[in-house]
């Protein structure tokens, strides 16, 4: 689910938590502005008997990079 949230923490564990607070807060605040509908369409979800259906994925890559600074 392609969301535009960004969250951090000091820890792997601290950030996957502040992440998990940012998309819970993201999609109450859809909710209450009336807008859940457009985003989840926006992002590829499509409304099938009265469930939303996500989008199917192709493939899930991780990329790194090194910077000297």
């Amino acid at each position: 689910m392609p969301l535009d949230v960004m969250s951090s923490g000091k820890t792997p564990e601290e950030a996957r938590k502040a992440l998990d607070e940012a998309v819970h807060l993201f999609l109450v605040t859809a909710v209450d502005v009336g807008t859940l509908d457009e985003i989840l369409q926006e992002i590829g979800y499509e409304l099938k008997e009265g469930r939303w259906v996500g989008p199917s994925w192709v493939a899930i890559e991780k990329h790194s990079a090194v910077l000297g600074v």
